[in-house]
């Protein structure tokens, strides 16, 4: 129990943003972690395991029983939960998947601007426990844990200040790597073989092209990566200013 009662204390306390030059260095080392490609298969898992957890947590809003969660060593992931074959249930459930690392990003931003970096990062930690209690294969069940015993060893160990980089870092990754997935799908589906795709089975729902479907979540990806931006440029344009001062005092200005 002194345990549970000192996560709660260091979640609920608010932390110390980084510094401005930090908050941009992390946004630097979130595109390199996305745009390189020896290293995006890595970064590509963060962003499946946050797409399946927004089809698994649409499923539950909606009413239907999730029935289970798989992730591949191919970075692919596979939700599973059973009710009505179409409907709004089962098109937000769909549709979740794609959007989900960008709504997960926004989400994550509005903890940073509050000081809950740590709070995101322990929030993390328990979306990963409830993803384990729904995994179906060992090698999900390997990521999901891995991925758990590193938050809480760095929501544990680590000094207020790099808990917050590290939260910051998380956030820029989920907001710059949403875009991707949509793009490498749009590819594949120019070259078929995506019958089972979320756009897919979205326009068969509904009765429109699959590839307005991919069209719509990249538009939305992007601009949640603008909008995360955006409300976390305030301490870029800070770091400027001071910049510019410090540039000015040294030119006798």
């Amino acid at each position: 129990m002194e345990v549970l009662r000192e996560i709660w204390h260091r979640a609920t306390a608010e932390q110390p943003a980084p510094a401005p030059a930090v908050v941009a260095l992390m946004a630097v080392l979130a595109a390199v972690l996305v745009l390189t490609p020896a290293v995006w298969p890595v970064t590509r898992m963060l962003v499946t395991v946050t797409h399946e957890g927004g089809h698994a947590v649409a499923a539950l809003l909606s009413g239907r029983r999730l029935r289970g969660i798989r992730l591949h060593t191919d970075t692919s992931g596979l939700t599973v939960s059973s009710g009505r074959a179409s409907g709004p249930g089962m098109v937000a459930t769909l549709a979740a998947g794609y959007l989900g690392p960008a709504v997960v990003g926004l989400g994550a931003v509005l903890l940073l601007l509050s000081g809950h970096s740590l709070g995101l990062l322990w929030l993390l930690v328990l979306l990963l426990a409830a993803m384990l209690l729904q995994i179906r294969n060992l090698y999900g069940f390997a990521v999901l844990l891995a991925s758990a015993v590193v938050l809480v060893g760095l929501s544990w160990y680590l000094p207020a200040q790099a808990q917050s980089t590290v939260a910051y870092l998380l956030t820029w990754t989920l907001l710059i790597a949403a875009p991707k997935p949509v793009l490498e799908l749009i590819r594949q589906r120019r070259r078929g073989g995506t019958a089972h795709s979320d756009p897919d089975q979205l326009g068969r729902l509904t009765h429109t092209p699959g590839g307005l479907w991919a069209a719509l979540f990249l538009v939305a990806d992007v601009l949640g990566l603008a909008l995360g931006s955006a409300l976390l440029l305030p301490a870029l344009a800070a770091l400027a200013r001071s910049g510019a001062a410090g540039l000015a005092g040294v030119l006798g200005l």
